[in-house]
């Protein structure tokens, strides 16, 4: 936090370290990005990422959508259209802040070119089926998704909700990885707290689960080791490997 000189923002542990919430899931191909965050540009620098094939939104807070841009990059590399996949309040939301990308067809290389696709129900991304899990989020929805190969749940992904439904749940048990939403261990009105997060985590049943979105109050150490078996606290260049 800009200004802070708690415990955790003076922590040594580099999983303190923190940038806004992003994920890539990769089969070692291609790249599927959930959202573009502020830090976008430098979190592809510091893993690595030279390739997004798609990005899937989950909502349009700006911490979920400001890098948008920088996929620019992306466009030019490959010279291709990016697919970005978004609910239609959330596209709305998307061409107000970016308006100069939906303008105009840019064919030229050095300009973000993108396939717009309005999440309307499950859809594919090569052998991955996704199925969209609409989630309370304060006034919004935002958009889990879940992610199947092979009718296996690979990787169930709840950002940014207050509440996890009974359809959520059912959407989602049994899967190899979920990685849910746990802001701070207080009650929040448009996150899940951790005592929150870890009863829906359990009735989900993962093989593994990953909490993400936690402010700068959290110890990582501490808190991972306060947690129930089976249960982590994800930091800055996670990678975890998905069993297809």
């Amino acid at each position: 936090m800009i200004g802070c000189f708690c415990d955790i923002c003076t922590s040594k542990d580099p999983r303190d370290q923190r940038t806004r919430t992003s994920v890539v899931v990769s089969d070692e191909k291609k790249n599927f990005l959930i959202d573009t965050t502020p830090d976008l540009r430098f979190q592809c620098l510091r893993e690595g990422i030279h390739n997004v094939d798609a990005v899937l939104f989950t909502h349009p807070h700006t911490d979920h959508i400001m890098g948008f841009d920088d996929l620019r990059r992306f466009s030019e590399l490959r010279d291709l259209e990016i697919p970005i996949y978004a609910t239609s309040e959330t596209m709305i939301k998307i061409k107000e802040a970016f308006s100069f990308v939906f303008d105009t067809p840019k064919p030229w290389k050095g300009y973000l070119r993108i396939i717009p696709h309005i999440i309307d129900g499950s859809f594919s991304l090569e052998d991955l089926e996704i199925t969209p899990i609409p989630l309370a989020h304060g006034a919004m929805t935002t958009q889990g998704f879940v992610f199947i190969k092979n009718k296996k749940k690979l990787l169930s992904y709840f950002t940014d909700c207050q509440e996890v439904t009974s359809e959520a749940i059912t959407a989602a048990t049994g899967s190899e990885i979920l990685v849910l939403d746990a802001l701070r261990d207080k009650f929040h009105p448009t996150h899940l707290n951790f005592s929150s997060a870890i009863l829906a985590a359990q009735k989900i049943q993962a093989k593994k689960t990953y909490f993400i979105h936690f402010c700068h109050d959290v110890s990582h150490a501490q808190k991972e080791a306060s947690l129930p078996a089976g249960m982590f606290l994800a930091y800055d260049g996670l990678k975890v490997v998905l069993d297809s």
